[in-house]
């Protein structure tokens, strides 16, 4: 469990925080992408954060449970949001923050973690990275780091470098992983850095 501390005898990350489609089943790729990672991940003794709602979010506190990791939800109950999946009745976790709106649970999920892992999802988990990855610009060199699970962020991301106004330190602040061992091999690197974070 410590052994990410060897380097500096202190773990820097404890929390990492999921992100990515709500409307999914399990039999999804994604969704068994983001149990196979958050298992992992709880089995080093990481902390699995998530939206408290389904699909994505479920799969992080499924995959964090079987691997006997902790969990928390942030959460909350909307009022006016029909676009909103809510809290998932299926998706108990060990902690659960509650808010009132959905930017604040935007930005308690960002608070709560230390990396955060952002999978295939749409408009809101495309809201989730875009606030991630101006406040690692604007914070840069101590900010959190960002994981975009998956080989069809590349394309993505060289899309934005072609058309958008987006320099090299903006893009320098994500890795792109596709498998867990990807995954805990760049949380690794992240801690051996030991960078103050925002």
């Amino acid at each position: 469990m410590e052994e990410l501390n060897k380097y500096s005898g202190k773990r820097f990350i404890k929390n990492i925080a999921f992100f990515g489609d709500a409307n999914i089943s399990e039999a999804d790729e994604t969704y068994i992408q983001a149990f196979d990672v958050a298992e992992a991940l709880a089995k080093k003794g990481f902390v699995i954060v998530d939206g408290g709602g389904p699909g994505v979010m479920e799969a992080a506190t499924s995959g964090a449970r079987k691997g006997g990791g902790k969990t928390i939800s942030i959460t909350f109950d909307p009022v006016g949001a029909v676009g909103y999946e809510g809290r998932y009745i299926k998706n108990v976790t060990d902690t659960e923050v509650v808010t009132t709106n959905y930017i604040d649970r935007m930005f308690k999920l960002l608070e709560y973690g230390d990396v955060f892992i952002i999978f295939k999802g749409g408009s809101g988990t495309v809201s989730e990275f875009g606030t991630a990855w101006v406040l690692a610009k604007l914070y840069f060199g101590h900010h959190k780091p960002i994981i975009l699970y998956g080989h069809f962020w590349a394309e993505i991301l060289d899309t934005f470098r072609k058309h958008m106004n987006i320099d090299s330190t903006e893009m320098s602040v994500f890795e792109i992983c596709s498998t867990k061992d990807e995954v805990l091999n760049a949380i690794d690197r992240f801690e051996k850095r030991n960078s103050g974070y925002f």
